[in-house]
């Protein structure tokens, strides 16, 4: 017979006895609610749940839950913390700033911060489509030296990425001398394959080292995109146009003169979902441009080229 005074928690199961739940600091509420700033579950502008809501969510006093919240207000991620009202989240620097609030970077700098961002969320979903994947692999340097570090850890990280096919002729970047085509694709073909790689290794070696269940995937395109999109966990769109000039660079043992794109210098649009219907509407409109290519006219794409 069942004694009710026994705490359900604690009950045996199969003759042991369990283990209470270790009992939740006001470090792992900020570290929760962090996290969901950072990845757009909780967006700027809008209204935190109660504190008395939020305390019977984590099963804590209501003063670690404000503990909780004056750290995230000394980091910028919330504002008007008081007792009386539920506080803002605010688009500080700490945070993501969106709309109009956020203007256009090179992608190394915008990159890097928002990809760290998304993987604070508990389920990781980051989609790219651009020319090879370096800028992504440069970004995702600093989410990987953090969940090895123990400071984060999401439950599973989903990448998809478009790149062009080995099978066209890149419109760009193109050789001034139509003559050296062939050995500016061979060395962009390299390098595509090189960087998508190293992207898949770093991010499939998380499964073996941290259990968590990692799904990274490329699919080939018919043509050269004249743009790069980042789609970040459904909630982030980032968008940057790839802008001709004409220089000179080194291939193999060679200078070849060429139409080429400075990819990690593009600049980034950001659009935020829930920062107006603009941006709602892009990130939306981006997500089903991006979910047709790969459904539709791409195509399994082969490293052994």
């Amino acid at each position: 017979m069942y004694r009710h005074d026994v705490d359900p928690e604690l009950a045996p199961v199969n003759g042991r006895k369990r283990s209470p739940r270790p009992q939740r600091t006001h470090r792992d509420v900020a570290d929760e609610l962090r996290s969901r700033i950072r990845s757009g579950v909780l967006r700027p502008g809008q209204r935190m749940p109660t504190q008395a809501k939020l305390a019977d969510e984590f099963g804590v006093e209501r003063g670690a839950v404000r503990q909780a919240l004056r750290i995230l207000q000394a980091e910028e991620l919330l504002a008007d913390v008081s007792k009386g009202s539920p506080a803002i989240v605010a688009p500080g620097p700490g945070g993501h700033r969106t709309g109009a609030e956020a203007g256009p970077q090179p992608t190394m700098v915008a990159l890097g911060p928002r990809i760290t961002a998304a993987f604070a969320a508990p389920r990781v979903a980051v989609d790219a489509l651009c020319l090879t994947s370096v800028s992504l692999t440069l970004a995702i340097g600093e989410p990987l030296c953090q969940i090895h570090a123990g400071r984060t850890k999401p439950a599973s990280v989903n990448v998809r990425v478009l790149l062009p096919s080995s099978d066209i002729r890149l419109a760009f970047p193109a050789a001034v001398d139509a003559s050296a085509a062939g050995r500016l694709q061979r060395d962009w073909l390299v390098n595509r394959n090189a960087q998508a790689q190293v992207l898949r290794h770093n991010l499939e070696a998380l499964r073996a080292t941290h259990g968590i269940d990692v799904n990274v995937s490329f699919r080939a395109l018919p043509f050269t995109p004249p743009v790069k999109l980042y789609l970040l966990n459904g909630a982030e769109a980032l968008f940057a146009y790839y802008t001709l000039t004409r220089r000179e660079r080194e291939i193999g043992q060679e200078s070849l003169e060429l139409y080429d794109v400075q990819g990690t210098r593009s600049m980034l649009f950001p659009f935020a979902r829930g920062a107006g219907l603009r941006d709602t509407t892009f990130v939306e409109q981006s997500r089903l441009w991006f979910d047709a290519l790969w459904g539709t006219i791409s195509s399994e794409l082969r490293f052994a080229d």
